[in-house]
């Protein structure tokens, strides 16, 4: 197959620091797949002889959602989205688009950068890893939680795409992977936090 999108892609800049544990992973495989995060010629590479056309970039996990700080939220957000577009999207155009992260922190602010990226800066989307931190790291927003309605309404509005990015659970929620802490990412915890953050989305939920 040629010409194929690809959409979980992400990246990385050491201007905004958000990569989160990577638990399990080999430490010397991790430096070479962060120098991947941050720049785009072996990702074109790799592209071309994988006949992938349009790869929409992603901040990696946990991302903005990660921070507890709201304020540092904001900033780093737009931050983020303007290197995506500027060191990414503007230099390759048609090789790469974007998905916006946005600081579900304060939903109204998350909504205005969403329409930002949006309008301003052609992004296609925003992509969210999981649940919001708020103030610390065992404190968590979903989105199905009523403060995220106006980022909700903005989403609907600019008629765009949310990607529901993995996330490995709340510390204060991993005392079962305790001796198994390999399982917390894409192995197993992935999934499991997700699905149920799905499940929470959907509008005929039992409660």
């Amino acid at each position: 197959m040629k010409d194929k999108i690809a959409l979980e892609e992400h990246v990385e800049s050491t201007g905004v620091d958000v990569t989160g544990e990577h638990v399990g992973m080999d430490e010397a495989y991790f430096k070479d797949v962060e120098v991947r995060l941050q720049e785009y010629k072996l990702r074109l590479e790799d592209m071309d002889a994988t006949g992938i056309e349009t790869t929409i970039l992603s901040l990696t996990q946990p991302g903005i959602e990660g921070v507890a700080d709201t304020k540092k939220a904001v900033d780093l957000a737009k931050k983020m989205n303007d290197h995506i577009a500027n060191f990414f999207v503007k230099a390759n155009p048609g090789r790469f688009l974007g998905f916006a992260c946005v600081p579900l922190q304060d939903p109204n602010a998350a909504a205005k950068e969403l329409e930002r990226a949006v309008k301003d800066l052609g992004f296609k989307g925003a992509l969210v890893n999981g649940y919001t931190n708020i103030g610390d790291e065992n404190t968590a927003r979903y989105l199905d939680e009523p403060p995220v309605l106006d980022f909700w309404e903005k989403v609907a509005e600019l008629d765009v795409p949310v990607y529901l990015h993995p996330r490995i659970p709340l510390p204060n929620q991993q005392r079962i992977y305790k001796g198994y802490e390999g399982l917390l990412g894409s192995a197993w915890g992935f999934g499991v936090e997700t699905a149920m953050h799905a499940v929470r989305l959907h509008p005929k939920r039992a409660v």
